[in-house]
């Protein structure tokens, strides 16, 4: 390679991190910790119908909250529909674009149909739930006026790569979070076994139940389900977790970079959300010569132990290198214990913040601020005090008080969590 070709090497372009939004709060801690964008369901037409969800008044607030922050937002509707379901999609579309939402992540064709014909504006997302897992998949939902794909989690990297080399609109995946025992989620084991349909946001996640084998005629006898002794578990998939594979996701040239959780707190959705900012930003800052070998790029180690104290099953990378096997599943509990748990969510900032307790929170506990990035700030609680001055010892889930710590907190944020170890 000559000196003018070294020179005109470039750094891979750093990929959008999209983040859960199942309510208001959700959302304001994942732009705190460093979204570009996030994504929310409305009370109908939307996967995760037990999610907090907004209602019209609501979602337009958080649009212009999200804009307000310069992070676009995308509206799922993403049931698979039965003829009753549209009823009323039509107005709920323009309602859509009168709020002035930046994409829709569909999977059903028909409701795709509806999106293009009412409001060709609104950029259309295919979701992971169209099960896109080729090129020649790919191309033909680009046809149908989609500009972006997720696609389906079922994909190795290789197999990703290829996608992406015959196509080129915007490519959108799965790094980190919950994986379904069925493709890419499209799940009858709730509607089975429950009544609630997984393909219509109500999905009872039985994957995670424990279960033992009855036999026929000894109804009452149940035997336990062991595979090597290691539990009853079998559907039970550890949670998945692109980390590591990051370089080679963004050399790749994805467009967006996807986790998911609605459904989960809002410690999870900031904890995960500012580990993933964090590595970006750390790619973003490498010289161009170390993009030559995105394979050999590693991120330095305390990122790896700070995405496992999110929790909340294990890490898998699922297909990412190779097809998953028994290692990939948690057979003997459904979900591993947390090694730590939110305390507190900062209300006013300060060396003396206000802080929101979300569990007991004593004086002489020892906690840790998470700052935006992989810093956190460590500190021991000295004092409490409510808004109206008086001291207390105890604040109990939902208390409002006035946090003295030692050392004093430096560089406290709205909407800053709050965090210990769990002894």
């Amino acid at each position: 390679m000559n000196k003018n070709e070294r020179s005109k090497k470039v750094s891979p372009v750093i990929p959008e991190l999209l983040a859960p939004a199942g309510n208001f709060e959700k959302m304001r801690t994942a732009i705190h910790y460093g979204a570009d964008a996030v994504y929310m369901g409305g009370k109908q037409f939307s996967l995760r119908a037990r999610a907090g969800n907004f209602d019209d008044e609501t979602m337009a607030e958080a649009v212009r909250y999200a804009h307000t922050h310069n992070v676009k937002v995308y509206i799922t509707i993403n049931i698979f529909a039965h003829n009753r379901d549209f009823a009323g999609l039509d107005d709920y579309l323009f309602q859509l674009q009168k709020a002035d939402v930046d994409g829709l992540i569909i999977s059903d064709p028909g409701i795709l149909g509806c999106a293009v014909h009412c409001v060709p504006e609104i950029p259309i997302h295919l979701s992971t739930q169209a099960n896109v897992s080729n090129a020649q998949a790919a191309a033909f939902w680009f046809e149908q006026g989609v500009s972006r794909l997720n696609l389906a989690r079922e994909l190795s990297l290789e197999e990703i790569q290829e996608v992406r080399r015959q196509n080129s609109k915007e490519l959108e995946i799965f790094v980190h979070g919950a994986l379904c025992i069925s493709y890419s989620g499209r799940c009858m084991l709730s509607n089975y076994m429950t009544g609630r349909d997984a393909n219509q946001g109500a999905c009872a996640h039985p994957c995670r139940y424990s279960y033992k084998l009855v036999e026929e005629k000894r109804p009452d006898e149940y035997f336990p389900v062991e595979e090597d002794e290691r539990g009853t578990y079998i559907f039970n998939s550890k949670d998945l977790c692109l980390l590591e594979g990051l370089p080679e996701l963004v050399a790749s040239g994805v467009n967006s970079l996807k986790i998911e959780g609605r459904m989960k707190s809002i410690f999870y959705v900031g904890g995960v959300t500012r580990i993933y900012r964090a590595a970006l930003d750390y790619l973003k800052s490498l010289p161009v010569e170390a993009w030559e070998r995105p394979e050999d790029i590693v991120l330095p180690a305390e990122f790896g132990r700070e995405i496992v104290k999110t929790g909340t099953r294990g890490v898998s990378e699922n297909f990412f290198k190779q097809a998953p096997g028994s290692s990939e599943m948690l057979y003997n509990t459904s979900r591993v214990p947390m090694e730590v748990e939110p305390v507190a969510v900062i209300r006013k900032e300060g060396s003396v913040p206000l802080v929101e307790a979300r569990n007991v929170l004593e004086t002489g506990d020892q906690i840790e601020y998470m700052l935006p990035g992989i810093e956190y700030e460590a500190c021991t609680v000295t004092a409490m005090k409510t808004e109206k001055g008086e001291e207390i010892q105890r604040a109990n889930p939902g208390n409002i008080v006035l946090l003295c710590t030692e050392p004093a907190l430096k560089h406290t944020q709205l909407n800053g969590i709050l965090r210990r170890n769990i002894k």
